[in-house]
């Protein structure tokens, strides 16, 4: 009966599975951090959260700067933020656990200036000021200086200004702001308006953006479940997006206040998919934090593998659930 004993553990694990995949979720209820609405107007446009058995509710920010904050002060249970800005934020104390990877479009961050400015290169931004959008230890700020290296441009012979995207666009629209390093929607919607890029993200940075959750909201079984939940009907709603992109376009566009049309360039280029954290990703990350501890931007080292959670991803709330992808 040697057999028995490995199909006895088997049912055992089954069980034991079994009770914890569906956990009573009803009285749980998530705060899901957001910038610029990207999270929400995906959600919405693909309708994954319609039998979502937990309440929830969006909290908007411009930036990652604040988003953190919010984080911080256990103010919201998940966030959505670029790869330096999580470790910036690690590095600062926030108790966050990297939990699901958004493979993003290096083209969704860049260097621009105003369309009649005599900058024409990144070389020539030496001795001229930048904005940085949103603040100290954003992935604007490694795109700055990722393009200064390959332009050899000394980083100390351009002074960096760090302020927050819409304040930052106000300005640049207004001819205050000589050059602009910031991200999409801000990016997109300057684009449009004229503005000339100098340089993208492409091949300079990692591109990758990453959904985080509050320790202490990992902590608690019933919101660990809901929060696998929700980055598995995240991950549903992107590849909605990505085969439909002109519905996912239209709804991002209402969100946001912006015309379809100049809305296009952004949800084009927002996203190629979310998936489980890889070693390759913790890999890249870990060199953009080496990097920043050397720039002393961040204020203490940041061991990317001990601020990852691997498991929420691989857990789903009911294995066999099924998304109406309409």
């Amino acid at each position: 009966m040697k057999w028995l004993k490995p199909v006895v553990a088997a049912l055992l694990l089954c069980t034991a599975f079994g009770s914890q995949a569906a956990p009573d979720l009803s009285k749980v209820t998530l705060v899901l951090g957001d910038q610029a609405r990207n999270l929400r107007s995906l959600i919405e446009a693909a309708d994954v959260m319609k039998d979502a058995p937990y309440q929830y509710r969006w909290a908007n920010f411009q930036g990652a700067a604040p988003l953190f904050e919010a984080q911080r002060a256990g103010a919201v249970d998940t966030s959505y933020a670029g790869d330096l800005p999580v470790l910036m934020a690690a590095s600062g104390g926030v108790p966050l656990k990297i939990i699901a990877t958004n493979v993003g479009d290096a083209g969704s961050n860049g260097l621009i200036v105003p369309a009649d400015s005599p900058i024409h290169s990144v070389k020539d931004l030496a001795g001229k000021q930048v904005v940085v959008s949103s603040a100290r230890g954003s992935i604007s700020q490694h795109l700055l200086y990722e393009a200064l290296e390959e332009a050899k441009v000394p980083r100390d012979t351009v002074p960096v200004r760090f302020v927050l995207p819409t304040d930052a666009s106000a300005a640049f629209n207004s001819g205050q702001i000589a050059a602009w390093a910031t991200f999409d929607p801000y990016l997109g919607i300057a684009e449009k308006h004229g503005a000339r890029l100098l340089r993208d993200g492409k091949g300079l940075t990692t591109a990758l953006s990453f959904v985080t959750a509050t320790q202490s909201s990992l902590d608690d079984p019933a919101k660990r479940a809901a929060i696998a939940d929700f980055t598995h009907r995240l991950a549903k709603a992107r590849e909605w997006a990505l085969a439909h992109p002109q519905q996912y376009n239209e709804v991002y566009a209402q969100l946001t206040r912006l015309q379809p049309a100049d809305a296009q360039q952004i949800t084009a280029r927002i996203s190629h998919g979310v998936r489980g954290v890889t070693p390759d990703d913790v890999a890249k990350v870990q060199k953009v934090s080496d990097l920043f501890s050397e720039l002393n931007i961040l204020p203490n080292k940041v061991d990317v593998q001990a601020i990852t959670d691997n498991s929420v991803f691989q857990t789903q709330y009911v294995k066999s659930r099924r998304y109406d992808m309409h």
